[in-house]
């Protein structure tokens, strides 16, 4: 069969090793013992298997999350260097296997991006010179010594030699990227060193250049050896990233800046640039969640582009074909690089090869399943293919009994029970009340930003038209209707929370469900309050703060963005973003009434100098603190304030054989509905 993507699917040259098409995974963090032993650094069989069905799937290119060479007694593989390559060799060869590539890529760790809650930590994770620290700037992260540095190039050499024994095809050094430890010596605002590691441009960048410098000595100029680099930083401050849209004073590397950077890389001998932007005070850049428009980096890396003759790898929320089709054969990049994509649909590659672009599952830029689980130190997976990761385990295999299941409900979770039951071989029927499938994700997925969110959508619809699923819509499932099944799977939503406050019955009050679903709600005035400061009225303020309306969030208590699961990328963008459109935001507060176009707002302050000049109405001492009521223009007035279950049939038929899955059981997030109905229909 042949293609019409024949750019991206002709084979590439990366040192002295050729990959097979111009498909890259992109570095992602695999730390959990399960799949990386923490005693070697070398991936487990669970680990290896999760790249290996990558490779599988058609990509070119592996590139494996970070493995520390730095001088500790764990996961470093110059530690235990027999071990290492023994243990390594599964992984290399599963992936040679499908006829990809694999880069292993080695970290000299985070510097001032540490999660620092120890003395250990502290000594173990320097930054260039004594900095505030990310995660909590009361603190400041050491300064590593000359001696400490030789180290780290030592071990970047030596773990390189054990990756080429272990039939690896080349190594990424981590990072001149993302601000991490070798990014902070390469930027200015971040590197305060008074030494030769320290001031130009050129010390700056000699811990990089002496790592390439160690690495080619030590297995040979044709081993490849690939950098990960941030062209830009979109740094406006400490903790404080640029939006792609604002002007703003760049702190961190520049564009004009970040093209030298390349030229230089490429000269010290860096076999390719595997390229995005940002760092982790704009983390919303290298991990970009769905505000940040697609393919996001693609403007600045073809300029570096332009000025090396390496191969170069853009990454950034891209997933068009037809877009790195185009920009491959224009020579703006060599390589299209995907992360989290290929979390969600392992076989991209071949669907891209076969044009059967309808059917790839998209990757919705939730971080809910990859960094945000990662963070809560549990395993890489994704919200919306809960095999990922488990690869293994997970798979689904042909049912031993063949069973007639009953799903009740057309939402993503009651569609994925449908699927999953479908593909092991068992006779399904799924009911719909309604004349559409998708639940409350239909008015989730309206914003434009979430497009990814209605693709989601059409692949599920698209599944229970190819699948053998029987679809019965506009019927609503009695008790009776249940008789006769081995098993059900109950999958019937939530209603939204209503208020019973004075003036809420107003035709200028709606609530958040039918303003998104509608999406033509007008507005004749240009104040807009929005109830319930959590992650979709947030996302509803943003819309009209957007369509320039004077937007004011209300929340009931001391914080806003409350989702559980929320990734610091996302939260910190949509943080920015109210930020820059001026949206007023009002905590520990609540409506009390609503008439004549203005809301009565009380808010419970405890600072009572900070609120004399700004009380309009009237104030009440209480024992919590102060109470101070605003008179707030409201045009209109958007309540989300959240879902409650609706669990009433499921009360009616509980039983050993039934399932209440998604929001009739607990309303939270697209991975819950999923992974709840995946990991039931996988054994039933």
């Amino acid at each position: 069969m042949s293609t019409k993507y024949k750019h991206l699917f002709s084979p590439i040259k990366v040192g002295g090793t050729e990959l097979p098409n111009r498909i890259a995974m992109m570095p992602m963090g695999v730390f959990s013992p399960r799949l990386l032993d923490p005693k070697t650094g070398a991936y487990t069989k669970d680990g290896a298997d999760y790249y290996i069905e990558r490779a599988k799937g058609g990509t070119g290119l592996i590139v494996t999350g970070v493995v520390p060479i730095i001088p500790m007694p764990g996961k470093n593989p110059v530690n235990f260097p027999d071990e290492y390559v023994e243990k390594m060799r599964y992984l290399t060869e599963g992936v040679h296997k499908y006829g990809s590539k694999i880069f292993i890529q080695f970290t000299a760790m985070t510097g001032r991006a540490a999660h620092i809650t120890n003395e250990i930590e502290w000594k173990m994770l320097p930054a260039p010179a004594p900095i505030q620290n990310v995660w909590d700037p009361t603190i400041q992260n050491r300064g590593i010594t000359k001696e400490e540095i030789q180290k780290y190039i030592e071990n970047f050499a030596q773990a390189a030699y054990l990756v080429k024994q272990a039939g690896g095809d080349g190594v990424e050094i981590h990072a001149v990227h993302e601000g991490y430890l070798l990014d902070q010596f390469a930027i200015s605002f971040y590197n305060k060193r008074t030494d030769e590691y320290g001031g130009s441009l050129e010390n700056r960048l000699r811990f990089a250049k002496e790592i390439v410098e160690a690495i080619k000595a030590k297995c040979g100029k044709e081993f490849p050896v690939s950098v990960r680099y941030s062209v830009r930083s979109y740094v406006k401050d400490f903790n404080r990233g640029a939006l792609p849209w604002e002007e703003f004073e760049e702190k961190g590397r520049d564009l004009e800046e970040g093209i030298q950077v390349a030229k230089m890389l490429e000269s010290f001998g860096y076999d390719m640039l595997d390229c995005d932007n940002g760092s982790y005070d704009s983390w919303f850049w290298p991990h970009p969640p769905m505000y940040m428009p697609k393919a996001c980096n693609l403007k600045d890396v073809q300029e570096v582009k332009k000025a090396v003759n390496i191969p170069v790898v853009c990454a950034g929320r891209f997933d068009d074909p037809e877009l790195a089709e185009q920009a491959i054969e224009e020579g703006k990049i060599d390589i299209m690089g995907m992360g989290r994509p290929l979390l969600a649909d392992p076989e991209l590659g071949h669907k891209f090869y076969e044009g059967r672009l309808e059917d790839v599952r998209p990757c919705i830029s939730c971080h809910q399943g990859c960094l945000g689980r990662i963070f809560q130190g549990k395993d890489i997976s994704c919200a919306v293919n809960p095999a990922c990761g488990r690869e293994k385990s997970y798979a689904l295999t042909e049912a031993e009994k063949k069973k007639k299941v009953l799903v009740i409900g057309g939402g993503l979770g009651g569609m994925e029970a449908a699927r999953v039951c479908a593909l092991r071989g068992h006779e399904v029927d799924l009911y719909e009340k309604t004349d559409h499938l998708g639940g409350v994700f239909v008015a989730a997925a309206t914003p434009d930003f979430k497009e990814d969110d209605r693709h989601l959508l059409a692949w599920y619809k698209k599944q229970m038209k190819d699948l053998p699923i029987q679809v019965h819509m506009n019927t609503e499932v009695t008790e009776d209707m249940t008789k006769g099944y081995d098993e059900i799977f109950v999958a019937t939503g939530a209603k939204e929370r209503k208020l019973e406050i004075p003036g809420f019955d107003s035709p200028h009050v709606t609530y958040a469900f039918e303003t998104l679903r509608d999406g033509s709600i007008q507005i004749d005035g240009e104040n807009v309050l929005i109830i319930g400061g959590g992650l979709t009225g947030c996302e509803i303020a943003y819309m009209f703060a957007r369509e320039g309306k004077k937007v004011t969030i209300v929340e009931m208590t001391e914080t806003i963005l409350n989702a559980f699961g929320l990734s610091a990328a996302n939260y910190n963008m949509l943080m920015e973003i109210l930020d820059y459109y001026k949206v007023k935001v009002i905590k520990n507060a609540v409506v009390e009434e609503f008439r004549d176009g203005k809301a009565i707002v009380a808010e419970t302050v405890k600072n009572y100098p900070n609120v004399a000049n700004r009380a309009k109405l009237m104030f009440a001492l209480g024992p919590q603190g102060m109470k101070v009521k605003h008179e707030i223009p409201a045009d209109h007035i958007v309540v989300s304030v959240g879902y409650l279950p609706d669990d009433r049939l499921y009360e009616q038929i509980k039983g050993d054989h039934v399932y209440l899955i998604g929001d009739a059981k607990r309303p939270t997030n697209v991975m819950d509905a999923i992974w709840a109905a995946y990991e039931i229909a996988k054994d039933i």
